[in-house]
Protein backbone atom coordinates (compact mmCIF):
# COMPACT_ATOMS: atom_id res chain seq x y z
CA UNK A 1 0.00 0.00 0.00
CA UNK A 2 1.38 3.34 -0.99
CA UNK A 3 1.99 5.93 1.60
CA UNK A 4 -0.36 7.98 0.13
CA UNK A 5 -2.82 6.27 1.89
CA UNK A 6 -1.59 6.16 5.20
CA UNK A 7 -3.64 9.31 6.68
CA UNK A 8 -6.11 8.11 9.58
CA UNK A 9 -7.33 5.17 11.14
CA UNK A 10 -9.85 5.02 13.51
CA UNK A 11 -8.51 4.46 17.42
CA UNK A 12 -10.27 3.60 20.21
CA UNK A 13 -9.61 1.96 23.91
CA UNK A 14 -10.69 -1.58 24.82
CA UNK A 15 -14.20 -1.39 25.90
CA UNK A 16 -15.29 -5.16 26.27
CA UNK A 17 -16.54 -5.48 29.81
CA UNK A 18 -17.50 -1.77 30.70
CA UNK A 19 -18.08 1.28 28.74
CA UNK A 20 -14.84 3.20 27.97
CA UNK A 21 -14.19 6.75 26.62
CA UNK A 22 -12.46 6.37 23.09
CA UNK A 23 -10.48 9.11 22.01
CA UNK A 24 -8.49 9.83 18.27
CA UNK A 25 -7.24 12.42 16.38
CA UNK A 26 -9.58 12.44 13.27
CA UNK A 27 -8.72 14.54 9.96
CA UNK A 28 -11.01 17.60 9.05
CA UNK A 29 -14.02 16.63 6.59
CA UNK A 30 -16.77 19.09 5.05
CA UNK A 31 -19.98 18.33 4.75
CA UNK A 32 -21.07 18.31 1.16
CA UNK A 33 -24.96 18.82 1.83
CA UNK A 34 -24.15 21.24 4.63
CA UNK A 35 -26.98 19.59 6.82
CA UNK A 36 -26.69 21.90 9.56
CA UNK A 37 -28.33 24.46 7.60
CA UNK A 38 -31.23 22.35 5.46
CA UNK A 39 -32.68 21.40 9.33
CA UNK A 40 -31.55 25.52 10.67
CA UNK A 41 -35.00 26.54 11.50
CA UNK A 42 -36.08 23.14 13.62
CA UNK A 43 -35.15 22.77 17.01
CA UNK A 44 -32.41 19.77 17.38
CA UNK A 45 -30.49 18.08 20.17
CA UNK A 46 -27.18 19.43 20.42
CA UNK A 47 -25.75 15.21 20.49
CA UNK A 48 -26.66 15.13 17.30
CA UNK A 49 -25.42 18.00 15.41
CA UNK A 50 -22.64 18.12 17.09
CA UNK A 51 -19.54 17.04 15.44
CA UNK A 52 -18.96 13.13 15.07
CA UNK A 53 -15.83 11.49 14.78
CA UNK A 54 -15.31 7.49 14.38
CA UNK A 55 -13.96 7.95 17.74
CA UNK A 56 -16.88 9.70 18.80
CA UNK A 57 -19.22 7.71 17.37
CA UNK A 58 -18.44 4.47 18.88
CA UNK A 59 -17.98 5.78 21.96
CA UNK A 60 -21.67 6.81 21.64
CA UNK A 61 -22.63 3.06 20.65
CA UNK A 62 -21.02 1.83 23.89
CA UNK A 63 -23.37 3.97 26.10
CA UNK A 64 -26.58 3.94 23.65
CA UNK A 65 -26.61 1.33 21.00
CA UNK A 66 -30.01 -0.91 22.26
CA UNK A 67 -27.92 -3.84 21.39
CA UNK A 68 -25.46 -3.55 24.13
CA UNK A 69 -27.83 -1.90 26.88
CA UNK A 70 -29.75 -4.91 26.01
CA UNK A 71 -26.63 -7.47 26.26
CA UNK A 72 -26.10 -6.02 29.50
CA UNK A 73 -29.73 -6.43 30.83
CA UNK A 74 -28.77 -10.08 29.36
CA UNK A 75 -25.42 -9.97 31.42
CA UNK A 76 -27.16 -8.92 35.08
CA UNK A 77 -29.71 -11.30 34.52
CA UNK A 78 -27.13 -14.49 33.73
CA UNK A 79 -25.50 -12.61 37.38
CA UNK A 80 -28.72 -13.53 38.88
CA UNK A 81 -28.70 -16.80 37.70
CA UNK A 82 -24.81 -17.14 38.83
CA UNK A 83 -26.39 -16.53 42.19
CA UNK A 84 -29.34 -19.05 41.86
CA UNK A 85 -26.69 -21.76 40.91
CA UNK A 86 -24.44 -21.85 43.86
CA UNK A 87 -27.04 -21.32 46.18
CA UNK A 88 -26.96 -24.88 46.95
CA UNK A 89 -23.53 -24.43 48.53
CA UNK A 90 -24.58 -22.01 51.10
CA UNK A 91 -26.16 -22.23 54.01
CA UNK A 92 -29.79 -21.58 54.41
CA UNK A 93 -31.49 -19.83 57.50
CA UNK A 94 -35.36 -20.16 58.69
CA UNK A 95 -37.28 -18.64 61.23
CA UNK A 96 -40.83 -20.15 61.39
CA UNK A 97 -43.70 -19.27 64.07
CA UNK A 98 -47.17 -20.56 64.74
CA UNK A 99 -50.14 -20.00 67.31
CA UNK A 100 -53.06 -22.11 67.76
CA UNK A 101 -56.49 -21.25 69.35
CA UNK A 102 -58.64 -24.36 69.97
CA UNK A 103 -62.25 -24.43 70.87
CA UNK A 104 -62.33 -25.46 74.79
CA UNK A 105 -65.09 -28.18 73.87
CA UNK A 106 -62.90 -30.10 71.17
CA UNK A 107 -60.08 -30.71 73.85
CA UNK A 108 -60.55 -34.02 75.59
CA UNK A 109 -58.70 -33.71 79.13
CA UNK A 110 -56.06 -36.36 80.94
CA UNK A 111 -57.35 -36.81 84.39
CA UNK A 112 -56.68 -33.86 86.59
CA UNK A 113 -54.44 -32.05 83.92
CA UNK A 114 -56.46 -29.29 82.21
CA UNK A 115 -55.52 -29.32 78.59
CA UNK A 116 -54.52 -25.26 77.16
CA UNK A 117 -56.88 -24.60 74.42
CA UNK A 118 -54.24 -21.80 73.12
CA UNK A 119 -50.21 -22.51 71.92
CA UNK A 120 -47.79 -21.29 70.35
CA UNK A 121 -44.37 -21.99 68.64
CA UNK A 122 -41.47 -20.05 67.01
CA UNK A 123 -37.82 -20.86 66.66
CA UNK A 124 -34.85 -20.39 63.68
CA UNK A 125 -33.17 -23.00 62.21
CA UNK A 126 -30.16 -23.14 60.00
CA UNK A 127 -28.84 -26.60 57.58
CA UNK A 128 -26.18 -26.90 55.95
CA UNK A 129 -25.46 -29.03 53.47
CA UNK A 130 -21.98 -30.94 53.94
CA UNK A 131 -21.98 -33.58 51.35
CA UNK A 132 -24.29 -34.19 48.30
CA UNK A 133 -22.52 -36.30 45.75
CA UNK A 134 -20.28 -34.15 44.08
CA UNK A 135 -23.29 -31.55 43.40
CA UNK A 136 -21.49 -29.11 46.04
CA UNK A 137 -18.25 -28.75 43.69
CA UNK A 138 -20.35 -28.79 40.27
CA UNK A 139 -22.58 -26.17 41.35
CA UNK A 140 -19.41 -23.81 42.48
CA UNK A 141 -17.80 -24.21 39.25
CA UNK A 142 -20.85 -24.09 37.28
CA UNK A 143 -21.54 -20.34 38.51
CA UNK A 144 -17.83 -19.18 37.86
CA UNK A 145 -17.88 -20.89 34.26
CA UNK A 146 -21.92 -19.71 34.00
CA UNK A 147 -20.20 -15.98 34.84
CA UNK A 148 -17.37 -16.00 32.63
CA UNK A 149 -19.29 -17.22 29.57
CA UNK A 150 -21.88 -14.43 29.71
CA UNK A 151 -19.22 -11.91 29.93
CA UNK A 152 -17.81 -13.25 26.39
CA UNK A 153 -20.98 -13.67 25.03
CA UNK A 154 -21.67 -9.70 26.32
CA UNK A 155 -17.86 -8.98 24.60
CA UNK A 156 -19.57 -10.57 21.18
CA UNK A 157 -22.36 -8.22 21.12
CA UNK A 158 -20.25 -5.19 22.09
CA UNK A 159 -17.54 -6.05 19.27
CA UNK A 160 -20.64 -6.73 16.68
CA UNK A 161 -22.13 -3.50 17.97
CA UNK A 162 -18.39 -1.57 17.15
CA UNK A 163 -18.18 -3.31 14.10
CA UNK A 164 -21.56 -2.19 12.59
CA UNK A 165 -20.83 1.27 13.32
CA UNK A 166 -17.96 1.81 12.22
CA UNK A 167 -19.23 0.45 8.71
CA UNK A 168 -22.07 2.03 9.00
CA UNK A 169 -19.79 5.17 9.77
CA UNK A 170 -18.08 4.48 6.46
CA UNK A 171 -21.13 4.12 4.37
CA UNK A 172 -21.99 7.72 5.74
CA UNK A 173 -18.71 8.87 3.87
CA UNK A 174 -18.97 6.97 1.21
CA UNK A 175 -22.14 8.45 0.24
CA UNK A 176 -21.25 11.99 0.93
CA UNK A 177 -18.20 12.09 -1.06
CA UNK A 178 -20.43 10.01 -3.94
CA UNK A 179 -22.28 13.37 -4.07
CA UNK A 180 -19.44 15.29 -4.21
CA UNK A 181 -18.16 13.37 -6.99
CA UNK A 182 -21.74 13.58 -8.40
CA UNK A 183 -21.80 17.10 -8.40
CA UNK A 184 -18.49 17.86 -10.26
CA UNK A 185 -19.61 15.28 -12.58
CA UNK A 186 -22.81 16.94 -13.59
CA UNK A 187 -20.98 20.72 -13.09
CA UNK A 188 -18.31 19.22 -15.99
CA UNK A 189 -21.14 18.38 -18.23
CA UNK A 190 -22.82 22.29 -17.76
CA UNK A 191 -20.25 23.52 -18.41
CA UNK A 192 -19.60 21.51 -21.91
CA UNK A 193 -23.39 22.79 -22.34
CA UNK A 194 -22.33 26.13 -21.84
CA UNK A 195 -19.63 25.70 -24.30
CA UNK A 196 -21.41 24.12 -26.67
CA UNK A 197 -23.94 26.37 -26.73
CA UNK A 198 -21.93 29.58 -27.26
CA UNK A 199 -20.26 27.25 -29.91
CA UNK A 200 -23.71 27.18 -31.51
CA UNK A 201 -24.43 30.64 -30.86
CA UNK A 202 -21.28 31.35 -33.02
CA UNK A 203 -22.27 29.14 -35.61
CA UNK A 204 -19.25 27.28 -34.94
CA UNK A 205 -20.89 23.70 -34.42
CA UNK A 206 -23.97 22.64 -35.02
CA UNK A 207 -27.34 22.31 -33.05
CA UNK A 208 -26.45 18.43 -32.75
CA UNK A 209 -23.54 19.18 -30.24
CA UNK A 210 -26.05 21.17 -28.01
CA UNK A 211 -28.51 18.34 -27.81
CA UNK A 212 -25.93 15.71 -27.41
CA UNK A 213 -24.39 17.92 -24.40
CA UNK A 214 -28.02 18.47 -22.64
CA UNK A 215 -28.88 14.64 -23.07
CA UNK A 216 -25.64 14.49 -20.97
CA UNK A 217 -26.52 16.50 -18.31
CA UNK A 218 -29.81 14.80 -18.24
CA UNK A 219 -28.21 11.47 -18.27
CA UNK A 220 -26.22 12.55 -15.26
CA UNK A 221 -28.53 14.18 -12.95
CA UNK A 222 -30.33 10.91 -12.16
CA UNK A 223 -27.03 9.57 -10.56
CA UNK A 224 -26.45 12.84 -8.17
CA UNK A 225 -30.27 12.14 -7.12
CA UNK A 226 -29.62 8.94 -5.84
CA UNK A 227 -26.37 9.75 -4.35
CA UNK A 228 -28.66 12.19 -2.17
CA UNK A 229 -31.01 10.04 -0.87
CA UNK A 230 -27.96 6.76 -0.84
CA UNK A 231 -26.28 9.84 2.03
CA UNK A 232 -30.03 9.96 3.54
CA UNK A 233 -30.40 6.50 4.27
CA UNK A 234 -26.88 6.08 5.30
CA UNK A 235 -27.46 8.69 7.78
CA UNK A 236 -30.47 7.39 9.01
CA UNK A 237 -28.64 3.82 9.49
CA UNK A 238 -26.08 5.51 11.62
CA UNK A 239 -28.16 7.35 13.83
CA UNK A 240 -30.10 4.26 14.87
CA UNK A 241 -26.80 2.50 15.61
CA UNK A 242 -26.00 5.40 17.94
CA UNK A 243 -29.13 4.91 19.55
CA UNK A 244 -30.10 8.39 18.83
CA UNK A 245 -34.21 9.12 19.54
CA UNK A 246 -34.66 11.73 16.42
CA UNK A 247 -37.06 14.71 16.77
CA UNK A 248 -40.06 14.55 14.62
CA UNK A 249 -39.43 17.66 12.99
CA UNK A 250 -36.36 16.24 11.43
CA UNK A 251 -37.50 14.67 8.13
CA UNK A 252 -35.68 13.31 5.76
CA UNK A 253 -32.02 14.49 6.09
CA UNK A 254 -30.68 14.24 9.49
CA UNK A 255 -28.44 16.73 10.48
CA UNK A 256 -25.00 14.92 11.31
CA UNK A 257 -21.69 16.19 10.95
CA UNK A 258 -19.22 13.71 10.49
CA UNK A 259 -15.31 15.03 10.67
CA UNK A 260 -13.63 12.11 9.56
CA UNK A 261 -12.42 11.08 6.29
CA UNK A 262 -12.19 8.01 3.48
CA UNK A 263 -8.68 6.91 4.40
CA UNK A 264 -6.36 3.85 4.46
CA UNK A 265 -3.08 3.26 5.92
CA UNK A 266 -1.24 0.31 4.98
CA UNK A 267 -1.91 -2.79 6.84
CA UNK A 268 -0.45 -6.00 7.21
CA UNK A 269 -1.62 -9.38 8.21
CA UNK A 270 0.20 -13.08 8.05
CA UNK A 271 -2.83 -15.46 7.38
CA UNK A 272 -1.80 -18.48 9.11
CA UNK A 273 -0.96 -16.26 12.41
CA UNK A 274 -4.35 -14.60 11.67
CA UNK A 275 -6.18 -17.82 12.04
CA UNK A 276 -4.45 -19.09 15.17
CA UNK A 277 -4.96 -15.71 16.88
CA UNK A 278 -9.13 -15.73 15.83
CA UNK A 279 -8.95 -19.29 17.32
CA UNK A 280 -7.43 -18.22 20.58
CA UNK A 281 -9.10 -14.72 21.06
CA UNK A 282 -12.98 -15.11 19.65
CA UNK A 283 -15.10 -14.44 22.13
CA UNK A 284 -17.74 -16.80 20.26
CA UNK A 285 -15.42 -19.70 20.46
CA UNK A 286 -14.60 -18.50 24.54
CA UNK A 287 -17.96 -19.02 25.13
CA UNK A 288 -18.60 -22.47 23.56
CA UNK A 289 -15.44 -23.33 25.83
CA UNK A 290 -17.55 -22.58 28.87
CA UNK A 291 -20.23 -23.97 27.54
CA UNK A 292 -18.85 -27.44 26.88
CA UNK A 293 -16.91 -27.29 30.39
CA UNK A 294 -20.59 -26.53 31.87
CA UNK A 295 -22.06 -29.28 30.17
CA UNK A 296 -19.03 -31.18 32.61
CA UNK A 297 -20.52 -30.16 35.46
CA UNK A 298 -24.15 -31.15 34.45
CA UNK A 299 -22.76 -34.66 34.46
CA UNK A 300 -21.12 -34.60 37.77
CA UNK A 301 -24.68 -33.00 38.94
CA UNK A 302 -26.46 -35.60 37.55
CA UNK A 303 -24.22 -38.42 38.69
CA UNK A 304 -24.58 -37.15 42.68
CA UNK A 305 -28.51 -38.93 42.07
CA UNK A 306 -26.32 -42.13 42.59
CA UNK A 307 -24.41 -41.10 45.78
CA UNK A 308 -26.02 -40.06 49.37
CA UNK A 309 -26.34 -36.52 50.44
CA UNK A 310 -25.88 -35.15 54.30
CA UNK A 311 -26.63 -31.97 56.20
CA UNK A 312 -25.87 -30.68 59.35
CA UNK A 313 -28.56 -28.22 61.56
CA UNK A 314 -29.07 -26.29 64.63
CA UNK A 315 -31.35 -24.25 66.00
CA UNK A 316 -33.08 -22.67 68.71
CA UNK A 317 -37.31 -22.61 69.76
CA UNK A 318 -39.76 -21.57 71.87
CA UNK A 319 -42.76 -22.77 72.35
CA UNK A 320 -45.57 -22.36 75.21
CA UNK A 321 -46.08 -25.22 78.13
CA UNK A 322 -48.55 -27.96 77.54
CA UNK A 323 -48.18 -29.99 80.76
CA UNK A 324 -45.72 -28.04 83.41
CA UNK A 325 -47.88 -26.07 85.62
CA UNK A 326 -49.00 -23.36 85.69
CA UNK A 327 -50.44 -23.84 81.99
CA UNK A 328 -51.02 -20.38 80.56
CA UNK A 329 -50.02 -18.76 77.41
CA UNK A 330 -46.93 -17.21 78.52
CA UNK A 331 -45.28 -19.55 80.41
CA UNK A 332 -42.84 -20.31 77.95
CA UNK A 333 -39.96 -23.24 77.76
CA UNK A 334 -37.21 -22.88 75.07
CA UNK A 335 -33.40 -24.11 74.35
CA UNK A 336 -31.49 -25.38 71.32
CA UNK A 337 -31.45 -28.24 69.43
CA UNK A 338 -28.88 -29.37 66.92
CA UNK A 339 -28.13 -32.88 64.23
CA UNK A 340 -27.32 -34.11 61.29
CA UNK A 341 -29.31 -36.10 58.43
CA UNK A 342 -28.89 -38.18 56.01
CA UNK A 343 -30.67 -39.69 52.84
CA UNK A 344 -29.90 -41.73 49.76
CA UNK A 345 -32.42 -42.63 47.05
CA UNK A 346 -31.65 -46.69 46.49
CA UNK A 347 -33.96 -46.88 43.48
CA UNK A 348 -35.46 -43.89 41.85
CA UNK A 349 -36.72 -45.36 39.08
CA UNK A 350 -34.26 -44.89 36.98
CA UNK A 351 -34.14 -41.15 36.72
CA UNK A 352 -30.55 -40.82 37.59
CA UNK A 353 -29.51 -42.98 34.82
CA UNK A 354 -31.83 -40.78 32.47
CA UNK A 355 -30.00 -37.33 33.45
CA UNK A 356 -27.02 -38.58 33.20
CA UNK A 357 -27.64 -39.96 29.54
CA UNK A 358 -28.99 -36.97 28.39
CA UNK A 359 -26.32 -35.01 30.32
CA UNK A 360 -23.83 -36.84 28.61
CA UNK A 361 -25.27 -35.99 25.10
CA UNK A 362 -25.16 -32.40 25.94
CA UNK A 363 -21.73 -32.28 26.14
CA UNK A 364 -21.38 -34.14 23.13
CA UNK A 365 -23.71 -31.60 21.79
CA UNK A 366 -21.19 -28.60 23.01
CA UNK A 367 -18.05 -30.47 22.05
CA UNK A 368 -19.39 -31.04 17.95
CA UNK A 369 -20.27 -27.33 18.69
CA UNK A 370 -17.57 -25.93 18.61
CA UNK A 371 -15.63 -27.83 16.52
CA UNK A 372 -17.98 -26.48 14.00
CA UNK A 373 -17.99 -22.91 14.78
CA UNK A 374 -14.19 -23.52 14.59
CA UNK A 375 -14.11 -23.96 11.60
CA UNK A 376 -17.10 -21.61 10.42
CA UNK A 377 -14.50 -19.21 12.35
CA UNK A 378 -11.59 -19.93 10.13
CA UNK A 379 -13.68 -19.38 7.47
CA UNK A 380 -14.63 -16.12 8.40
CA UNK A 381 -10.82 -15.23 8.59
CA UNK A 382 -9.95 -17.15 4.98
CA UNK A 383 -12.98 -14.50 3.59
CA UNK A 384 -12.49 -11.94 5.47
CA UNK A 385 -8.17 -11.73 4.52
CA UNK A 386 -9.53 -12.68 0.59
CA UNK A 387 -11.80 -9.75 0.57
CA UNK A 388 -9.09 -7.60 2.00
CA UNK A 389 -6.61 -8.68 -0.10
CA UNK A 390 -8.82 -7.97 -3.39
CA UNK A 391 -9.89 -4.17 -1.84
CA UNK A 392 -5.90 -3.55 -1.27
CA UNK A 393 -4.96 -4.48 -4.69
CA UNK A 394 -8.05 -2.09 -6.55
CA UNK A 395 -6.91 0.93 -3.81
CA UNK A 396 -3.28 0.21 -5.17
CA UNK A 397 -4.06 -0.06 -8.88
CA UNK A 398 -6.24 3.29 -8.82
CA UNK A 399 -3.55 5.32 -7.14
CA UNK A 400 -2.66 6.93 -10.43
CA UNK A 401 -6.08 6.62 -12.43
CA UNK A 402 -8.12 10.44 -11.30
CA UNK A 403 -4.68 11.99 -12.26
CA UNK A 404 -4.08 10.22 -15.47
CA UNK A 405 -8.08 10.74 -16.37
CA UNK A 406 -8.06 14.37 -15.28
CA UNK A 407 -4.95 14.85 -17.59
CA UNK A 408 -7.09 13.12 -20.84
CA UNK A 409 -10.01 15.48 -20.45
CA UNK A 410 -7.51 18.65 -20.37
CA UNK A 411 -6.04 16.85 -23.38
CA UNK A 412 -9.63 16.21 -25.06
CA UNK A 413 -10.48 19.86 -24.37
CA UNK A 414 -7.30 21.29 -25.89
CA UNK A 415 -7.47 19.06 -28.98
CA UNK A 416 -11.37 20.49 -28.82
CA UNK A 417 -10.48 23.62 -29.13
CA UNK A 418 -7.64 23.48 -31.73
CA UNK A 419 -10.37 22.08 -34.13
CA UNK A 420 -8.38 18.44 -34.41
CA UNK A 421 -10.74 16.80 -31.38
CA UNK A 422 -14.40 16.11 -31.27
CA UNK A 423 -17.14 16.56 -28.66
CA UNK A 424 -17.68 13.12 -28.50
CA UNK A 425 -14.06 12.44 -27.02
CA UNK A 426 -14.71 15.48 -24.49
CA UNK A 427 -17.57 13.98 -23.01
CA UNK A 428 -16.05 10.26 -23.42
CA UNK A 429 -13.41 11.57 -21.16
CA UNK A 430 -15.78 13.64 -18.17
CA UNK A 431 -16.98 10.24 -18.28
CA UNK A 432 -13.60 8.33 -17.63
CA UNK A 433 -13.09 11.49 -14.71
CA UNK A 434 -16.04 10.51 -13.12
CA UNK A 435 -15.56 6.73 -12.96
CA UNK A 436 -12.24 7.02 -11.62
CA UNK A 437 -13.48 9.14 -8.97
CA UNK A 438 -16.30 6.58 -8.02
CA UNK A 439 -13.53 3.84 -8.01
CA UNK A 440 -11.20 5.66 -5.82
CA UNK A 441 -13.79 6.33 -3.20
CA UNK A 442 -15.40 3.05 -3.12
CA UNK A 443 -12.20 1.67 -3.18
CA UNK A 444 -11.50 3.53 -0.02
CA UNK A 445 -14.95 2.83 1.46
CA UNK A 446 -14.30 -0.84 0.72
CA UNK A 447 -10.60 -1.06 2.18
CA UNK A 448 -12.18 0.77 5.25
CA UNK A 449 -14.65 -1.69 5.77
CA UNK A 450 -12.64 -4.83 4.70
CA UNK A 451 -9.85 -4.25 7.35
CA UNK A 452 -12.85 -3.55 10.09
CA UNK A 453 -14.14 -6.86 9.27
CA UNK A 454 -11.08 -8.73 8.92
CA UNK A 455 -9.68 -7.45 12.36
CA UNK A 456 -13.17 -8.58 13.73
CA UNK A 457 -12.91 -12.06 12.33
CA UNK A 458 -9.47 -12.14 14.07
CA UNK A 459 -10.87 -11.28 17.07
CA UNK A 460 -8.95 -7.98 17.64
CA UNK A 461 -10.28 -5.70 19.60
CA UNK A 462 -10.76 -1.58 18.15
CA UNK A 463 -7.63 -0.45 20.73
CA UNK A 464 -5.55 -0.03 17.05
CA UNK A 465 -2.54 2.36 16.94
CA UNK A 466 -3.29 5.42 15.48
CA UNK A 467 -1.52 6.20 12.08
CA UNK A 468 -1.73 9.67 12.06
Amino acid sequence: MNAKYANWVPTVTSAIASLALISATPAAWADPTNTASTNASSPVRGDITRPLSMADALNTALQKSAAILKAQNDLQSTYGLVVQTRAIALPKLTATGNYTYTDPNAIENFGTIPQPNQSWNAGFKIIQSVYEGGRLGAAIRAARLTKEQALLQYQTVVSDTLLATRVAYYDVLLAAQQIVVNEASVNLLAKELEDQQRRYDAGTVPRFNVLRAEVAVANARPALIRAHNDYRIAKNNLSNLLGYNLPRDVWEDIPLQLTDALTAEPYQVNLPSAIAQALEKRTELGALRKAEKLQDENVNDARSGYRPSMQIFAGYGWRSVQFSQPVVLDHDIAGWNAGAQVSWNLFDGFLTKGKITQARAEREKAHTELDDTSRQVELQVRTAYSTFVEAREVLDSQEKVQEEAEEALRLARARTDAGTGTQLEVLDAETSLTQSRTTQIVALHDYSVARARLERAIGQDLAQKSGN
